[in-house]
């Protein structure tokens, strides 16, 4: 009999998941994914695969054709439906408020919630100390880099703790260096939150450096076709980068992608 105590059920589910738009187009088809607490899941697949489709579904902000799905804090059999704060997202581009300064910025979903910015500010304080910008809390988004404007981002994504955290390729617009950077704050920041994180990204190298699973996915229509473990464990830094197990397993991610391509 399957264990479905809490402490092993998924926090989200996607079950026999369709996504069909207006004009006919299959955009998602026979999607099942489950990912489970404290999972670092990317995926991964060629443009026109459904990933950012499936990612906007599974946040709420798009609806499914068929199939079911539950995300954190929902029970369909009671009409329970997720708490403000249960799911944060983190776009492909900051997104910040340019009148507000970077404290604000960060502290702006826990004010929303009710929060008082006294009793918010050593949430708001610790998350800037860990991806450096403790020397820019009343700094404005016109004056930060673009990789400084990220960080404040997933900031404010992870500052109420949220149960899942859905990233839609947020360091494409960054150089390498850049990426490489604030890849590292990341993984510091879901191991101090505890959240669960599905990162959506075209790089089989930023794949393999954040996640403990990678989900591969194939176009038209959009479905997974098989997925790869990550048993390196964390924390993860440079020197992981260039170690014989992230090579081995860049090749593997890399002709599993393949195969996607030509699906």
């Amino acid at each position: 009999m399957t264990d479905m105590s809490p402490a092993t059920q998924p926090v989200m589910r996607m079950q026999n998941l369709d996504k069909v738009y207006p004009n006919g187009t299959v955009a998602l088809k026979n999607l099942f994914l489950d990912v489970h607490p404290g999972e670092f899941v990317s995926l991964l697949g060629p443009s026109g695969c459904g990933k950012s489709t499936a990612l906007k579904i599974a946040a709420g902000l798009a609806e499914h054709s068929a199939g079911r799905i539950q995300r954190p804090g929902e029970d369909e059999v009671k009409g329970i439906r997720a708490k403000a704060g249960d799911i944060g997202f983190v776009f492909q581009e900051p997104n910040l408020m340019p009148w507000l300064p970077v404290f604000d910025n960060v502290f702006l979903p826990l004010k929303l919630a009710g929060m008082s910015r006294a009793d918010a500010a050593p949430q708001v304080e610790a998350i800037l100390e860990t991806v450096g910008l403790a020397g820019f809390a009343a700094s404005y988004p016109r004056e930060l880099s673009g990789g400084m404007k990220m960080r404040v981002s997933i900031s404010r994504a992870l500052v109420t703790k949220p149960k899942l955290l859905l990233m839609d390729e947020p360091f494409a617009a960054l150089d390498e260096i850049t990426r490489n950077k604030i890849s590292q704050d990341l993984l510091q920041l879901w191991q101090a939150t505890g959240s669960t994180v599905i990162f959506v990204t075209h790089s089989v190298f930023e794949s393999v450096f954040l996640s403990n699973r990678i989900v591969v996915m194939a176009a038209r229509p959009g479905r997974i076709i098989g997925e790869i473990g990550v048993d390196a464990p964390y924390p993860r830094d440079a020197s992981f980068r260039l170690s014989p197990d992230y090579a081995a397993h860049c090749r593997e991610v890399s002709a599993l992608l393949t195969r996607a391509m030509e699906s």
